[in-house]
């Protein structure tokens, strides 16, 4: 009996000096998210069960937000073998994937519209997973490592913005770099570090061919070396503790992973890529921009009126032009500090109130999203 007791405490419990109790419970932490008992095909996929609620539907964004990264993958792998990363061939051979190769249109426009369609539905998918308090114990690693994932996401589309070498890209490159510099005027003596970071990413004293070159290579290599990484950390998290329990009432009912959930995801995607398809085939994603694609970047000509970045950075560009820029850049990082801390802040919080919070979230990106410019003019008028 007492054998049974003292094997029932807890590892952090032994006396010892603070390093031995410290290292105590970061091994007891590391074996809670690593449990190598779990660790078998029998365990992660056969005996694994999803919860089936109201809240159900949450489940299948990761996985759409995972098919459209293939699509971006396969799609990408195709403009590599014509895509040209300098500043005099560029844009001519963009130009090239539209006019010449064969499905060379419909291929970029998958592309381009898969983008926004993976970011789009990563951002969903974090939301819903913070209104399901997916992050609690013992998934706090797959809540950070989602964080990473979806900043991740947002720089593969600031990256990929630049090389068609447009006028508008190159531009509004310049801009969103520039406003690296504008934090420096806050940091008083360490105002060189935002001029030593965008130099960095610039690579020399304008956008030019160093810049190009850089971002081709965040894009390309760097980028999806770093996703791929976290992506298979993150997916052996969710099969290792498997789906979150979703809604604070207990369920009744439950659904193999493998098969039932698993085909009803693979029938999803089906319909995802013939949605996909349909648009990429009918709407050239550049309908949608303000100014024409097919005009080169000329160093000489003029920053074309009213630039800014795309859709998905307008839930940052928008307060940008109406706030005081250190006011937006403090808001931002206490805002990306609670979304790393997520799983200590919000710990005793039910799953009603972050429901709250996740709508409130999300009226604000749909409504600065859409109306974001409307607004905009209405502020400064």
């Amino acid at each position: 009996m007492v054998e049974t007791q003292d094997k029932s405490k807890s590892r952090s419990e032994i006396g010892g000096s603070p390093s031995d109790k410290g290292m105590l419970m970061l091994l007891d932490f590391v074996k809670e998210r690593f449990p190598t008992e779990k660790m078998n095909f029998q365990y992660m996929v056969e005996k694994k069960e999803v919860p089936v609620h109201r809240m159900s539907w949450g489940y299948y964004t990761g996985g759409l937000t995972f098919f459209f990264f293939m699509i971006q993958v396969v799609t990408g792998l195709f403009l590599l073998f014509y895509y040209q990363p300098t500043v005099s061939d560029a844009y001519l051979s963009v130009e090239y994937i539209n006019k010449h190769v064969s499905a060379g249109p419909l291929i970029r426009n998958m592309h381009a519209w898969s983008s926004s369609c993976m970011i789009l539905f990563a951002t969903v998918h974090l939301i819903v997973a913070f209104a399901m308090k997916s992050f609690e114990k013992p998934r706090e690693i797959t809540w950070i490592v989602g964080v990473l994932l979806l900043f991740i996401t947002f720089t593969f589309g600031f990256t990929g913005y630049l090389l068609p070498w447009n006028q508008i890209a190159v531009n509004a490159t310049k801009v969103g770099l520039q406003s690296i510099d504008n934090l420096g005027q806050y940091l008083g003596p360490l105002s060189h570090i935002p001029v030593q970071l965008r130099e960095t990413f610039q690579g020399e004293a304008s956008v030019g061919q160093s810049t190009l070159g850089r971002f081709y290579a965040l894009h390309v290599v760097i980028l999806p070396l770093a996703l791929v990484a976290l992506l298979g950390l993150h997916l052996f998290q969710v099969q290792l503790h498997g789906m979150s329990k979703g809604v604070d009432e207990k369920t009744k009912k439950t659904e193999k992973f493998f098969t039932a959930f698993f085909f009803k995801d693979l029938e999803l995607w089906a319909y995802a890529f013939l949605v996909l398809f349909i648009l990429a085939s009918c709407i050239p994603f550049e309908s949608f921009l303000p100014f024409p694609l097919l005009e080169p970047y000329n160093a000489l000509g003029a920053t074309p009126p009213g630039i800014k970045p795309e859709w998905y950075f307008f839930f940052v560009y928008y307060p940008l032009e109406m706030f005081n820029f250190l006011f937006i850049i403090v808001a931002s990082t206490i805002v990306v500090a609670i979304l790393f801390l997520t799983t200590w802040i919000f710990k005793g919080t039910s799953r009603r109130n972050l429901s709250y919070i996740a709508l409130a979230v999300s009226a604000y990106l749909v409504i600065m999203t859409v109306f974001g410019e409307q607004i905009y003019h209405w502020w400064k008028h």
